[in-house]
């Protein structure tokens, strides 16, 4: 039997486009036929023409010798892939899941707030607007986030987090909150935001790198651990790759302050300063390669009556604008708008807009005190405002601390239990009475 005459056959078509691992459509575009004729073909209805059976001839031959594992001849071309075949029998409900997973991968760009939908929340009016209207318009995003406590500033972390993963925006993220709040960060943005974030523990730093490889990129490790153990050496480490977003949790935390000229910087703020781009060279956390391009500091108090802690706070958002005080109170206030915002509970509304909680109303109520009482805090008021003066004077800090401790609980054990507490004063106030005057005395002569 021939060539032509084996093509003829029906089985012979179809036999040589199954070993080829080919639908009707693309055996068809090879050939340069339609999907009918090819049909046509394989049912025996019709046979191939005299260009067809070429081009089949040619097809089986470098079929064959790909088969035989032999190079093709020049000129002819190498068999395509093969590739499966579409039959429909697999199972729906996993083809939807696979479509609808390829779908939520570009869901960000159909919905400004997407991340809401795929979160376990519904976000409240005021953490919408910080998220969305502040925090996501901002490239870089250097944010002062210091509502209310209550307010769910982690909640509107983990939408910030969650949206700026699913645009392509960050990829590794560092929280640094205080050490009792770990666990509390770790298991919000497991639970709300199905954020499956690393806990970095001191031990951890100790055997080996915790910020490189895999689990690395989504981590929490507490302020002091960060701070004061093998922990930095780790994150300073040449190895490891840097942090798009670093989160500090109790911003207040980062103290320093300007007294004189000279600024006092605890370890904390220095860490901060390193990981935000701004550590002085001298510093212990100097020689971070890099620094995070978005920095979140988030506080329910971030101004507690001095104007220099809260500059230095700015500062870390950016050193060169507010590099001092001064250009930090003469910044512009719309432009200051778009790194800080502040709500208080009273502006807090839920999704029908009621108030979120009860408007605070302070009162001061009074009490009247027997006639021995007025005389122990008569007595114990001038004793102690005297001797504080005294120790501030001598400069000993200890006693000072001491006597105010002493004048406070002696101001509210009246007002919580009067007679109850008044034996417990008085034996502490007899004690200080004697023994600190000769101190103080001594110190004076001591000094002189």
């Amino acid at each position: 039997m021939t060539t032509a005459d084996a093509f003829r056959n029906r089985f012979d078509v179809r036999g040589l486009r199954k070993r080829l691992g080919w639908t009707q459509r693309r055996f068809a575009e090879q050939l340069h036929v339609t999907p009918l004729t090819v049909l046509r073909w394989e049912a025996g209805q019709s046979a191939p023409r005299p260009l067809a059976l070429a081009k089949l001839r040619e097809l089986e031959q470098e079929l064959a010798a790909a088969e035989a594992g032999r190079a093709p001849t020049p000129g002819v071309r190498a068999p395509a892939p093969h590739l499966p075949v579409l039959d429909f029998a697999g199972n729906p409900d996993a083809v939807l899941a696979v479509a609808e997973a390829h779908r939520l991968a570009f869901g960000h760009q159909f919905n400004p707030a997407f991340a809401s939908e795929i979160s376990r929340i519904d976000p409240l009016p005021h953490q919408r607007i910080a998220v969305y209207e502040h925090m996501l318009r901002q490239d870089p995003l250097r944010f002062l986030l210091a509502d209310d406590a209550g307010a769910g500033k982690t909640i509107m972390t983990g939408l910030a987090v969650r949206e700026m993963l699913s645009r392509g925006r960050i990829r590794r993220v560092l929280v640094v909150p205080p050490a009792g709040l770990v666990g509390n960060w770790e298991r919000e943005l497991r639970t709300l935001f199905r954020l499956d974030f690393r806990i970095v523990a001191g031990e951890d730093a100790r055997a080996g790198n915790p910020f490189q490889g895999e689990g690395s990129d989504l981590a929490i490790v507490s302020l002091d651990t960060l701070a004061r153990g093998a922990a930095f050496d780790r994150l300073r480490s040449a190895e490891t790759a840097p942090y798009d977003l670093v989160v500090f949790d109790e911003a207040h935390k980062l103290a320093a302050e300007t007294v004189r000229g000279r600024v006092n910087k605890t370890q904390r703020y220095e860490l901060a300063e390193a990981l935000a781009g701004c550590a002085a060279p001298a510093s212990e956390y100097g020689g971070l390669p890099w620094r995070a391009r978005h920095l979140l500091l988030l506080t329910a108090t971030p101004h507690m009556g001095k104007d220099s802690p809260y500059h230095h706070l700015w500062r870390l958002l950016d050193p060169h604008v507010f590099a001092t005080g001064e250009a930090c109170r003469r910044f512009p206030p719309a432009a200051r708008a778009r790194h800080f915002i502040r709500r208080t509970k009273e502006e807090m509304v839920d999704l029908q807009g009621r108030a979120l909680y009860r408007e605070r109303k302070c009162d001061t109520f009074g009490y009247d005190l027997s006639a021995s009482e007025q005389a122990l805090y008569d007595a114990t008021t001038d004793y102690l405002t005297s001797t504080f003066r005294q120790a501030r004077q001598s400069r000993i800090q200890r006693v000072g601390r001491a006597i105010e401790l002493l004048l406070r609980l002696a101001q509210g054990g009246f007002g919580l239990a009067p007679r109850a507490r008044l034996h417990a004063v008085l034996p502490l106030v007899r004690g200080v009475a004697s023994p600190r005057r000769d101190s103080l005395a001594s110190a004076r002569t001591t000094s002189r």
